[in-house]
């Protein structure tokens, strides 16, 4: 009798020990499930690595309209936190007043008289220069002289208050600070050519004047194509 009573506790204590150790977790059960959640499910940043977002704030704006907004900010902090100089590098908004765009436009199609005026004085200078030419030859020289002088002239107001109103632009070009400086010694060189042509009481230097002329025209080329081709 009180073998059978001991074989019937051991039996208990057996099949309790056993369903005890089976109600234990093991380390699988202890494991955060493969989406990412945690225990109080409300991790946004594991949902967010389950939707396959890389915390990127250029994703960020596009993210689905299910996702929450909080969700896009910290990835855009998050972003910015580790990228500073790419934030830092995005264009800043700056507001140009109408008179700056009514200049451009005519400081354009002025520029495109350009190529064309110097190339018809590089042909009359040459024909001066060389003694082959007829009357009119040097009356035309001087016509284009004065009409170079006059587009340079109105490009030169125009681009350089432009350029006075860019001044404050965070994202103002480098491109169009070299064109500047360019053409501003283009213009210099221009007054010292009309200030070597030769006049009538034989004053003035013929080969100084043509060196001079030619050397602005060059200058002022490469500054108009810079601006017309370049990057």
């Amino acid at each position: 009798m009180t073998m059978r009573i001991t074989c019937l506790a051991l039996g208990t204590l057996l099949v309790g020990a056993t369903g005890a150790f089976a109600l234990v977790p093991t380390a699988e059960d202890l494991a955060p499930p493969d989406i990412g959640f945690v225990v109080d499910g409300g991790d946004l940043e594991a949902e967010a690595l389950a939707e396959g977002s890389c915390l990127d704030p250029a994703l960020a704006e596009d993210a689905a309209p299910g996702a929450p907004a909080s969700l896009a900010a910290s990835a855009g902090a998050a972003a910015a936190t580790a990228d500073p100089q790419a934030a830092a590098q995005r264009p800043v908004a700056f507001e140009y007043s109408d008179g700056y765009y009514t200049r451009l436009k005519v400081h354009k199609i002025a520029s495109f008289a350009t190529l064309p005026l110097f190339i018809t004085q590089f042909a009359l200078g040459q024909k001066l220069y060389s003694g082959d030419y007829g009357d009119g030859t040097k009356d035309a020289h001087t016509a284009v002289a004065i009409g170079t002088a006059t587009l340079f002239g109105v490009n030169t107001v125009t681009g350089v208050m432009n350029l006075w109103e860019a001044r404050k632009d965070p994202n103002k070009s480098t491109k169009k600070k070299v064109h500047g400086i360019l053409m501003l010694a283009a213009d210099a060189g221009f007054v010292a050519t009309g200030l070597l042509a030769p006049g009538d009481d034989g004053g003035g230097d013929r080969s100084a004047h043509r060196a001079v002329a030619l050397t602005s025209m060059g200058v002022a080329t490469v500054a108009y194509l810079l601006m017309l081709f370049g990057n």
